[in-house]
C-alpha cells in the first residue's frame, strides 16, 4: 500500500516557528514522493472527525508536530484505526519522542517517519483520560499548572517555575493501593511514567520501556528540602541508580516500582498533570495500562 500522511500541527506548542517547520515537512515529504495533508490541532483534543477522512482517502500514517499532550489526544482519538503514528517533536518537553529515540530536529525526525519502522507501544489511563507518556501528582504538576499560564514557553521558563515552586514546595498525603497492598505515605510528588523521559532529555524512570506492559512509578517522599532537591536532581540527571522494588519501602527518599494498575487516594487534592498538560485535581486517581495499543514510528533500537 502506498503511504499517505496526515500531519497535525499544534501552532502553540514549544517555541519554534511552525511556518518554518511546515515548509520543511512539505519539502521533505514531496522529495519522498509520499502524499500528505496538513491539519491544525484542535482545542477540544477530539480528533474523531479525522476517522472518515482517513478511511475514505486511505491515509496510512498520522504524524503529530507538537508535544506529548497533543500526541496523546490524537492517539486516543484514532488508535482503533489501522494506522501508524509519528512524532515531530515540537513541544516543550517531548518526552515520548525522546524516549523513543526520535531526534529533536525536524529533518532528522522526518527520517524516522520515512524509514517506516513502527512498533507496538503502550499507553495508560488516568481515570478516563489517556496518556502516552507521563502523569505527575504534586510538585511537578504544580509546575505544569504554572507553566501553562506563562506568557513564554521553553526550557528557561520551565526552570524558573521549578525554582519558584521549590521555595514553597510541601509534601502531600497519599494512600497507594497496588498489588492488593495498601500504603500510606507523604510525598513531594508521584510520577507515573511510560517512558524513561521527564521531557527535555531529563530522566525520571531509568528502566521504563514503552512496550513492556507496565508503568514505572517514582515517589519522592517527605524529607528535608535539601534532600528533596538533591534526590530530585540525581533522579532527573540519570545519576540515581535506583532498583525496582516489589514492595514500597516508606523509609526510602526515592521509591521506584512497576505496576500495570494502581490506585492513588489524593486526599489533599495535590495538583495533577497528564503528559505535561494540567488537569483538575481529583481525590482518587486510577492508573491502568493499555498494552500495545498503538503503533509508533520510531528508532527501533531505542524502543
Amino acid at each position: 500500500m502506498l503511504r499517505k500522511i496526515i500531519y497535525i500541527i499544534n501552532p502553540i506548542s514549544g517555541t519554534s516557528s511552525k511556518d518554518s517547520i511546515q515548509n520543511t515537512i512539505a519539502a521533505e515529504t514531496l522529495k519522498e514522493g509520499i502524499g500528505f495533508e496538513f491539519y491544525p490541532s484542535v482545542a477540544s483534543g477530539d480528533y474523531g472527525f479525522l476517522k472518515s477522512i482517513i478511511q475514505e482517502q486511505n491515509f496510512t500514517d498520522v504524524v503529530v508536530v507538537g508535544g506529548d499532550g497533543t500526541v496523546s489526544q490524537v492517539v486516543d482519538s484514532l488508535k482503533e484505526l489501522p494506522i501508524q503514528f509519528g512524532v515531530i517533536p515540537a513541544g516543550s518537553g517531548n518526552g515520548l519522542a525522546f524516549g523513543a529515540g526520535i531526534p529533536r530536529t525536524t529533518r532528522k525526525a522526518l527520517k524516522v517517519v520515512f524509514n517506516n519502522i513502527a512498533q507496538w507501544t503502550d499507553g495508560f489511563r488516568v481515570n478516563k483520560q489517556f496518556a502516552c507518556m507521563l502523569c505527575g501528582i504534586g510538585f511537578d504538576a504544580k509546575i505544569a499548572h504554572d507553566f501553562s499560564k506563562a506568557g513564554q514557553r521553553g526550557l528557561a521558563t520551565y526552570v524558573r517555575k521549578v525554582f519558584k515552586n521549590f521555595l514553597t514546595a510541601k509534601p502531600y498525603p497519599f494512600e497507594i493501593i497496588v498489588r492488593d497492598q495498601q500504603y500510606v505515605i507523604e510525598a513531594f510528588f508521584i510520577s507515573i511514567a511510560n517512558s524513561n523521559q521527564f521531557g527535555n532529555n531529563f530522566t525520571i524512570a531509568p528502566k521504563a520501556l514503552l512496550n513492556d506492559g507496565l508503568v514505572d512509578i517514582v515517589i519522592v517522599t517527605h524529607q528535608s528540602k535539601i534532600k528533596f532537591l538533591y534526590n530530585t536532581m540525581l533522579q532527573v540527571s540519570g545519576l540515581n541508580e535506583l532498583q525496582i522494588r516489589e514492595n514500597i519501602d516508606e523509609n526510602k527518599g526515592v521509591i521506584y516500582f512497576q505496576a500495570n494498575e494502581m490506585t492513588i487516594h489524593n486526599s489533599d487534592s495535590a495538583p495533577i498533570h497528564i503528559d505535561g498538560e494540567p488537569v483538575d485535581s481529583v481525590k482518587k486517581v486510577h492508573i491502568l495500562v493499555e498494552p500495545s495499543c498503538f503503533k509508533l514510528l520510531t528508532n527501533k533500537e531505542r524502543l
